[in-house]
């Protein structure tokens, strides 16, 4: 579990030797590990160019967690559903050709409404025919 707190400042403006600095912020989260029941805390801080009537509190929480939709929708998925770790494929060009054919599968599959790319893949696995639909071939 998360809990995310987020404090905004414009008093620095004109103050920081930092071009285009509108706000600053501090965003402190609190999380708990659900197995385990460890608690952590971390704090960051960081500016933005948005001023406060573009760049409310709550838009900036949201902000910050943009980075993390690519990690989660990609990276996390090579990682996991494909098992990227325990590939043998090393020698040559193959590894990149891999990461690549997973690269590519995981948006094909996102657009074409997969929400879950693991039951896709298995769908796909089957052979269904409409999954060939997705690239262009019709059968």
């Amino acid at each position: 579990m998360e809990v995310r707190s987020l404090w905004t400042s414009t008093e620095l403006r004109g103050y920081l030797d930092f071009p285009y600095a509108a706000q600053v912020f501090t965003i402190r989260r609190q999380v708990t590990e659900m197995v385990s029941q460890k608690s952590r805390t971390e704090t960051v801080q960081g500016l933005s160019r948005l001023p406060i009537e573009r760049a409310t509190p709550a838009r900036l929480l949201a902000l910050s967690r943009g980075p993390w939709t690519i990690e989660n929708r990609l990276h996390w998925v090579g990682e996991v559903t494909f098992d990227e770790d325990r590939s043998r494929v090393r020698k040559g060009a193959g590894a990149q050709v891999m990461a690549s054919i997973r690269n590519l599968v995981i948006p094909l599959l996102r657009l074409a409404g997969a929400r879950d790319i693991a039951p896709a893949l298995r769908r796909c696995a089957r052979s269904d025919p409409q999954v060939l639909r997705l690239i262009g071939l019709r059968l």
